[in-house]
């Protein structure tokens, strides 16, 4: 046969099995499982006094892969690399081609941005160079952090303790994390009031809220501003002065990027960013799917660019049409604008074929792939959707004392895109539509029915979550697409993070890390310093700059900067503060300790007492006996259980996790259950009831904490 005899390399086994069935007989297709060599871990593996050219090494484990893949290359008529289309995946090509002996400038490199047939079959035709700018861009990066790491993280372990880390990316991960923290404890709550008024108009009640007096604004700063609005409303007359009706367009969010994905997965699934790009790299490298075989379902998940393929948005545009209407669907197809600072290497996430609806292969995936691969084929439908139309009223109602209170609705006319998905915000929830907008015409008459003052206070910033956080390292263009996830993590995993109740808190280690990396490496923690030289790679892999004259200009005030660091850093003591918890084993006070899990208790006596304790989390459910919060514990015997935060006043307890919601049929609490093939239900605890409610994303919160 004239294609018989070929081997194509990929990265992991799963895209291994796919890709096999899609190219048949004549066709060999192994995985390296990733990295084949790299930077040795236990020496700096860089030569820095001769053009810092990199020392790999075959990575441990890796002997045997390697020693198949050779064996096959040898009785291969032709080799080709197909690992992911990326600068990791064109780099991993590279130490392919090395240790197997292939020319890099020959046409032994394949591309394709979705794990399908068609797409793999045209990639084997259009083998091309593996490209050194990928490459150089890759082993910068590479050698950058390497340098970084190992050159910062031994004075931590000599100053600070054993174990920890620096990073290029990480620490300023990090230090955002603990500036915004900063922020919170030093912000200074300033008092303000609002007055909500109920008015009988017509025949309806409509609430609206003071503004000022006429045209202009009078914020309430005090109890006496709110005090002398309500005397001027005591026994004033209302009446509709104003009303303004329009029509408000809302269009559609782009598809994904791989950041948008992470956050809008947070949100409405409740997953990490480590678990989001987990599933999401199961569903682009092919899931079993009945009836078809291994399947790729959704294409390359590490991108920053919004853009689509005709072919796909032609496939999609024909679907709206015949599944919604013609009114569905716009003249044109959508366009979104990618971000300057964008590499726009593949195109936007989206399902590998529209016609594989969510419903049709949820038999096939897990309860997480589903809701994944729901999320990213309803965003990917919307965006080219028409936008929703809401027909809106504002209206201004006057006292004749001069106060003036005002009134905002909408009422959604046309669903538009909205039939099919609405993107989720971090902190700031969008207001439910009204029903009916309020019969109303200027000059109708309001009868007051009540004031209602409230006195409030200005909140500080938000803490992060990983949603946030994200966004924040995007908008600031700190590290690319597949960056985001492993910083997160890694900076939870050293102990300088912790994540409670989805939120990220700097830990006091994480605090002292950064105060030393501050003080010592202000340029490293520099944002700007950072992102600028993120522009930087990326200017090495359009080859417009050679990558081991960004390392050189990087290291010579590096190494300045490490000497004199050296020299001034003083020890750090870092005391472990103690509990007021007895050890069960031998009676000493137990101190709080940081793993990669979050704080726990151990024994101040190890390695002699081993006793640890796990921690109650708080669930943001109130106690149904007392309305304190109940806790996540741990028993004797490891099992879980939920209590409240007030016992032994309160002896409320469930061994099954409560939920906010209460039951719809009799009120009572409800709990989180587990039926066949991993669904969710929220059961009512009234044993006269046992109403349930299966969960889709709404149980998230609660089904993957």
């Amino acid at each position: 046969m004239a294609n018989a005899n070929k081997l194509v390399i990929v990265e992991s086994p799963a895209k291994a099995k796919t890709i096999g069935k899609f190219l048949g007989r004549g066709y060999k297709v192994e995985a390296s499982q990733g990295h084949v060599r790299d930077l040795p871990k236990s020496q700096l593996g860089v030569d820095v006094e001769n053009g810092f050219e990199p020392k790999y090494i075959t990575i441990r484990g890796r002997g045997e892969i390697l020693s198949r893949i050779r064996k096959e290359a040898r009785a291969a008529g032709k080799v080709f690399l197909a690992t992911d289309p990326d600068r990791e995946g064109e780099a991993i090509s590279w130490h392919l081609a090395n240790v197997l002996g292939i020319d890099a400038g020959s046409a032994c490199r394949i591309e394709f941005h979705e794990v399908t047939s068609k797409a793999v079959k045209a990639a084997v035709k259009a083998p091309r160079a593996i490209n050194m700018n990928l490459v150089d861009a890759q082993q910068a990066r590479r050698v950058l952090d390497r340098l970084v790491g190992y050159k910062i993280s031994p004075l931590l372990w000599q100053k600070v303790k054993k174990g920890l880390s620096a990073g290029r990316v990480q620490s300023v991960a990090a230090k955002m994390v603990c500036d915004r923290e900063n922020e919170i404890d030093i912000f200074l709550p300033e008092e303000y009031w609002s007055i909500d008024a109920k008015f009988q108009i017509g025949k309806g009640v409509i609430s609206a809220r003071y503004t000022g007096m006429g045209d202009e604004k009078a914020p309430l700063g005090c109890r006496a501003d709110a005090d002398r609005v309500l005397a001027q409303c005591e026994g004033a007359r209302f009446a509709v002065r104003a009303i303004k009706r329009s029509e408000r367009r809302k269009f559609p969010a782009a598809p994904f990027t791989t950041s948008n994905l992470q956050q809008e997965a947070s949100r409405k699934l409740g997953f990490t960013t480590q678990k989001t790009m987990q599933i999401a790299q199961q569903l682009y490298e092919g899931v079993e799917i009945a009836g078809e075989g291994s399947q790729g379902l959704v294409t390359y998940i590490r991108t920053d660019s919004t853009r689509t393929a005709d072919e796909a948005l032609e496939a999609v545009r024909a679907m709206i049409g015949e599944s919604y209407g013609p009114d569905y669907l716009p003249e044109k197809p959508n366009t979104y604008k990618t971000r300057k600072s964008a590499q726009d290497a593949h195109e936007a996430i989206r399902p590998t074929d529209i016609h594989r609806r969510p419903d049709a292969v949820k038999a096939s995936l897990s309860r997480d792939q589903f809701r994944l691969y729901k999320l990213i084929y309803d965003r990917f439908v919307a965006s080219q959707m028409t936008p929703a139309v809401y027909d809106t009223m504002a209206v201004d109602i006057d006292a004749d004392s001069g106060a003036r209170f005002h009134f905002n609705a909408q009422k959604l006319r046309f669903a538009g895109f909205t039939a099919v998905y609405e993107e989720s915000a971090d902190d700031a929830p969008e207001e439910a539509d009204a029903k009916s907008l309020p019969d109303l015409s200027e000059g109708m008459a309001a009868q007051l029915q009540g004031l209602d003052p409230q006195q409030h206070f200005t909140q500080p910033p938000p803490r992060y979550t990983e949603a946030s956080l994200v966004r924040a390292l995007e908008e600031k263009g700190i590290g690319r697409p597949s960056t985001y996830s492993p910083t997160i993590s890694t900076i939870i995993n050293r102990g300088y993070v912790a994540r409670e109740n989805r939120r990220l808190i700097p830990t006091e280690l994480g605090k002292i890390v950064n105060d030393m990396m501050c003080k010592h490496f202000p340029e490293i923690v520099d944002i700007a310093f950072t992102a600028d030289m993120e522009e930087e790679l990326d200017e090495v892999e359009a080859g417009q700059m050679d990558w081991h004259r960004v390392i050189a200009e990087f290291y010579g005030p590096f190494s300045e900067t490490l000497k004199k660091a050296e020299a001034s850093i003083e020890k750090v003591a870092i005391e472990d503060q103690v509990s007021d918890v007895p050890c069960e084993k031998c009676g000493a006070m137990m101190v709080y300790k940081m793993s990669r899990y979050g704080r726990f208790l151990a024994c101040p006596n190890f390695p002699n007492c081993r006793h640890t304790l796990a921690l109650p989390k708080n669930i943001g459910v109130p106690c149904p006996k007392c309305g304190a919060e109940l806790l996540e514990r741990v028993s004797r015997k490891g099992r879980k259980f939920y209590g409240c935060e007030r016992y032994p006043e309160c002896d409320f307890v469930s061994w099954d996790r409560p939920v906010r919601e209460k039951c719809p049929v009799c009120g009572a609490m409800m709990v989180l259950k587990r039926g066949a093939k991993d669904t969710i239900y929220h059961v009512c605890t009234n044993e006269t009831c046992r109403h349930r409610v299966q969960v889709e994303n709404g149980g998230s919160d609660d089904a993957e904490r």
